[in-house]
């Protein structure tokens, strides 16, 4: 029997909070630019990390969260859109002929973030883990073009598809205010004293300007 939505989204809560007191501050640069799945995400909002804690530690919960939807779309496609299906099944054909597939199999506090840090400026890379998954992406053969038809089609079915992943995300966003407590504690137990000791770090390295 298919566990229902409470319950996943309690397991994934309980997943993160298991691996939250191993969480550190991160000592490389940081994003230049901001986490598509985390910023402003209405599921972090929900629990009450939106706008507060680290986006380490937000990371780990919304990755999470996030495959509750995805998997709760992709049986909702297999079951009512066969053109996306189709298209998808295409898709991960050609994933399955790519050789190299840097970005499977990471832990969700890693996945989705970029394969390779930010250049600096003048100093660029002889190589990338991102350049060598396209090069292995674009050695699989295209799939065959859509007719006018088919691409209306698709645009439908993808909607449909938008519409039910937003509906099982306003689902969840109601679940979480039942962990709100808990995951606030968590964090002022196990990230705020980190953070704290960092600025405490930083203020006794700063000179002292009135000195």
């Amino acid at each position: 029997m298919e566990r229902s939505l409470d319950t996943r989204v309690t397991q994934a809560v309980d997943a993160w909070l298991t691996w939250l007191p191993r969480w550190q501050p991160a000592t490389h640069r940081g994003r230049r630019s901001p986490c598509r799945r985390c910023f402003g995400s209405p599921l972090l909002a929900s629990v009450g990390i939106g706008d507060t804690a680290p986006h380490g530690v937000q990371h780990g919960l919304s990755v999470r969260l996030m495959t509750i939807i995805e998997q709760r779309v992709a049986q909702y496609t297999a079951d009512n859109l066969p053109l996306l299906q189709s298209e998808l099944d295409m898709q991960a054909a050609r994933n399955r002929g790519r050789g190299y597939r840097p970005a499977e199999g990471l832990d969700p506090e890693f996945e989705g973030l970029p394969l390779d840090p930010d250049p600096e400026p003048g100093a660029p890379f002889l190589f990338t883990i991102a350049g060598l998954a396209e090069e292995a992406e674009r050695a699989t053969p295209p799939p065959p073009p859509l007719t006018e038809a088919e691409k209306n089609a698709l645009r439908r079915e993808i909607a449909l598809s938008d519409d039910y992943a937003n509906e099982i995300g306003q689902e969840i966003c109601v679940l979480l205010h039942g962990h709100r407590l808990r995951v606030q504690a968590a964090v002022r137990e196990f990230v705020d004293p980190q953070i704290d000791q960092l600025l405490s770090e930083l203020s006794r390295s700063l000179d002292d300007p009135f000195a």
